[in-house]
């Protein structure tokens, strides 16, 4: 599988915005220790997290033009 530049450089930048959003809002304004509460279980947590980070970078990889 050949991986083009500009696909991954494309994911590559939407990784990094989407991250740091979601980094400020669940350090910031969420607080963490409030969604573990509310979700019940710490990995559930940050399995959650991790999936909200990783799915739409590979939706733009996958998306992104050649």
């Amino acid at each position: 599988m050949k991986l083009k530049k500009r696909k991954i450089k494309y994911s590559a930048i939407f990784f990094l915005c989407w991250f740091t959003l979601l980094v400020f809002l669940v350090d910031g304004v969420l607080k963490f220790q409030t969604l573990v509460d509310y979700l019940g279980s710490y990995i559930l947590t940050e399995i959650i997290l991790l999936l909200l980070v990783i799915i739409p970078t590979i939706v733009v990889y996958k998306l992104s033009k050649e």
